[in-house]
């Protein structure tokens, strides 16, 4: 476990504010305690101090997992989201977008959102904001990209495409052999 390098931090909070903006500052800065994000085996972890003291103990080769995965950084240095963040991401979101109970099942299955599925969207989501998704009972059900700001969903066709999807809760089974 050590901390990010300059060009980590950069890439996992210009991935992060794309979701949630200046909200960051509100997942280190906690009033129930310090929070810190650590890099170990290219996966970035979002640790408590306190967690991180203790984990100090453990070798780095027996250390299996500590705090809560936010993402994967790949070999070309690009940050990937993992769905473990989405509890930490759904609060902050500055953009969200409610899909209809018929479109749940089919964006839960790894499909992107039509305009004829989307139920509501957040005012003023440009193209290409990350969005977190949300059923119409307000339970976060992942996130994605937006295809089409507010207003071009407005006057969009029935089957054309609003939002891209990048990760669902849905992942939990569908990859819960390969998923760390």
């Amino acid at each position: 476990m050590r901390p990010l390098t300059e060009e980590e931090t950069k890439l996992v909070f210009e991935k992060l504010s794309k979701y949630i903006g200046e909200n960051i500052r509100l997942l280190i800065d906690r009033p129930d305690g310090a929070y810190c994000f650590r890099l170990h085996k290219e996966r970035i972890y979002y640790v408590s101090q306190d967690i991180m003291k203790r984990a100090a103990s453990v070798s780095r080769k027996q250390l299996v997992s500590m705090g809560t995965c936010f993402g994967k950084l790949t070999k070309t240095m690009k940050f990937h989201l993992h769905i473990t963040a989405l509890d930490f991401l759904a609060p902050y979101a500055k953009y969200k977008v409610w899909v209809k109970p018929g479109s749940e099942q089919s964006f839960l299955y790894g499909n992107h959102i039509l305009k004829s599925g989307l139920g509501r969207i957040t005012e003023n989501a440009g193209r290409y904001q990350g969005v977190v998704v949300y059923s119409m009972s307000d339970i976060p059900l992942g996130f994605g990209v937006a295809a089409k700001s507010t207003q071009e969903c407005r006057h969009a066709d029935p089957t054309t495409i609003v939002v891209f999807h990048q990760a669902d809760i849905g992942q939990y089974l569908r990859n819960e052999d390969t998923l760390v």
